[in-house]
């Protein structure tokens, strides 16, 4: 079953990624009015975030975020799968580096280095900097149950020379990289923004004015391999074309205090929500633990 699936939907997907561009962004409109208008794909979940997020903001305000957030995200969807296809050329044009200088400075450093990413504007066309530079990206993902489709996103997010770790693997994974004599140079891109599960809740902090566990895996790792760590803050410029930024947090991350790493990623993700959320996913319960009670051993800042 799952064979037929995936042999019914890769020619479409493959279809739809070798549509011209103003037609493929006329058919991620239809997407939308689809998924927001017909499906009304958690519609619920995207209006609670929103309020929890902006109390100040009226309900036409929040509206117009809402809809806006569903166009953008039905744009990030389709820009995965135009992946399959796009030229070298072309990914490296809509996903611009802003100051390709510092990656030259990290590459004399021939030391690999930690980038968190939160679920902001494009994160799928971040391994356009395979191309410009001499780091390998090396995303972390969730395998999917269908072998197929998880077979296809490999060959989707692995296309120039990336490389794929499953996420429970990661710290075996990126220890014992680090560990060889030569390591690889590598840029490891973690999504940085998840809800952690109550157990693992080790940290709390405030995100967009709500008490909730933060994700602490990047931090852990930077500390534990010794690795700088750095934000991408990307930015949308118009419809399929972005501009990256390599924005560091820390260069010595053993000397930092504890969850401060943590703390200025969720900051420098603010600052970017607050200024355009439109572009930020919002259809995934990030604060459902605010009301939760966090564990003994928790630090809450």
């Amino acid at each position: 079953m799952q064979l037929l699936i995936y042999s019914l939907v890769y020619p479409l997907l493959w279809i739809i990624s070798k549509l011209p561009w103003r037609l493929f962004y006329l058919f991620s409109t239809c997407i939308y009015i689809l998924v927001y208008h017909i499906i009304r794909y958690r519609r619920k979940t995207v209006t609670e975030n929103l309020n929890l997020a902006f109390p100040d903001k009226d309900t036409k305000e929040i509206n117009r975020i809402r809809k806006a957030s569903y166009k953008h995200m039905c744009d990030m969807f389709l820009e995965m799968i135009r992946s399959l296809s796009i030229s070298e050329k072309e990914i490296v044009k809509r996903f611009h580096i802003t100051n390709l200088d510092a990656l030259v400075t990290l590459e004399d450093k021939n030391k690999s280095i930690i980038t968190m990413m939160g679920h902001y504007n494009s994160y799928e066309w971040t391994n356009s900097i395979d191309l410009i530079s001499k780091f390998r990206c090396v995303g972390i993902y969730k395998p999917i149950k269908n072998k197929y489709f998880d077979k296809l996103v490999h060959r989707i997010r692995g296309r120039f020379n990336s490389r794929l770790i499953p996420s429970a693997k990661v710290f075996r994974e990126m220890t014992m990289d680090q560990r060889k004599d030569n390591p690889e140079l590598s840029l490891y891109g973690l999504i940085s923004d998840q809800s952690p599960k109550l157990n693992n809740a080790t940290f709390w902090t405030d995100f967009m004015g709500i008490k909730v566990p933060a994700f602490v895996g990047g931090e852990v790792l930077s500390k534990r391999l010794g690795l700088s760590i750095f934000y991408l803050h990307v930015e949308k410029v118009k419809r399929g074309y972005y501009e990256a930024t390599l924005v560091p947090i820390s260069e010595d991350p053993k000397n930092e205090d504890e969850y401060t790493i943590t703390k200025k990623f969720t900051q420098l993700l603010e600052e970017q929500i607050r200024h355009k959320p439109e572009n930020y996913l919002w259809t995934h319960k990030r604060w459902k633990h605010r009301n939760a009670q966090p564990p003994k051993d928790a630090v809450i800042a």
